[in-house]
């Protein structure tokens, strides 16, 4: 991974470099004090500071429900806006970041107001759709890929992957045709679904003359059972012996940190073997300690991992 140089994220994925490493996080409620926002943000940097990643995420949260009419096993509580965290308290990240931007919530005003304001070296953003078809929303995916092409087409975009959803590879080349150029999947922890969706994608780019782009697969460990349903209400495909592990384990965290951990290495074995460009996101969302410290671990080693086989993806 590059020297901290906040371009060198947006080189490593325009190139279609293999080995990209982000850490994402979820930024603090609206409830918070400004102090103790503060608080959480240095004790963030403070742990990242340890780790050689080549940006930072931040998500946006939406009210998910509709999507699921199930009780939600954690209650939706409002988070900061990722876009105002980054400009008003992440001044000392010397690095890039990921704007996520739940295009639904917003207008195509307040959308063009923000691409138009963004520094493009430093910032890039991924765009989400509604979280179900009947959903109301502001402004529909489509039309955010349109208004950024129209605005600001030097804003580097990325585009969601759900790896467990039939004919996904189709949906990514339709993003990547609307502009997108990378990918960040869905929470992965069934490998076979992941290697199906990148494999049927790095074929159909070679059909269809195009190149792939990056595919970064993200890594979250679950700290408790709690856990694990709320990644089964967010509609992640947990293997049933996987899921009989983590529930019967002394330790849930370790097991999971564990299969997180054999994830990576065999998509990154996959992947070079492919000459997929790929790259990892390890999300931290727990308020936990343990669960925290886990993840940065976890993404420490896996920036390990990259870094022992070389970065370059060889071009299909």
């Amino acid at each position: 991974m590059a020297d901290h140089d906040n371009g060198a994220l947006r080189t490593l994925l325009t190139n279609a470099d293999s080995g990209v490493l982000l850490f994402g996080i979820t930024p603090p409620r609206v409830s918070a004090t400004a102090d103790r926002i503060r608080e959480i943000t240095a004790a963030t940097l403070a742990r990242l500071s340890s780790l050689d990643v080549d940006g930072l995420a931040l998500y946006d949260i939406d009210d998910e429900s509709d999507r699921n009419p199930e009780e939600r096993p954690f209650p939706y509580l409002p988070t900061l806006d990722p876009a105002a965290y980054h400009a008003d308290y992440l001044g000392e990240w010397d690095r890039a970041a990921v704007i996520y931007r739940c295009v639904g919530k917003y207008s195509e005003t307040e959308l063009r107001d923000w691409m138009q304001a963004t520094d493009t070296d430093s910032t890039l953003a991924v765009f989400v759709g509604a979280s179900s078809k009947g959903k109301t929303v502001r402004t529909r995916l489509p039309e955010a890929h349109s208004l950024r092409q129209e605005v600001r087409p030097e804003l580097l975009l990325g585009g969601v992957a759900i790896t467990e959803r039939p004919g996904e590879h189709l949906r990514l080349i339709a993003k990547q045709k609307a502009g997108c150029g990378y990918f960040i999947s869905q929470v992965v922890y069934n490998t076979d679904a992941a290697k199906s969706m990148v494999s049927d994608y790095f074929y159909a780019c070679r059909e269809q003359g195009l190149e792939p782009k990056p595919v970064l697969f993200t890594l979250s460990v679950c700290g408790s059972v709690k856990t694990l349903a709320f990644l089964k209400w967010l509609g992640v495909d947990v293997p049933r012996w996987l899921e009989n592990s983590l529930r019967h384990a002394d330790n849930t965290l370790a097991e999971s940190y564990e299969q997180c951990l054999a994830n990576a290495r065999e998509l990154t074995a996959f992947c070079r073997k492919l000459g997929m460009p790929f790259g990892f996101l390890v999300e931290s969302v727990s308020i936990r300690k343990v669960e925290i410290e886990a993840s940065v671990a976890l993404a420490g080693e896996v920036g390990r991992l990259l870094r022992a086989g070389g970065f370059t993806a060889r071009k299909a």
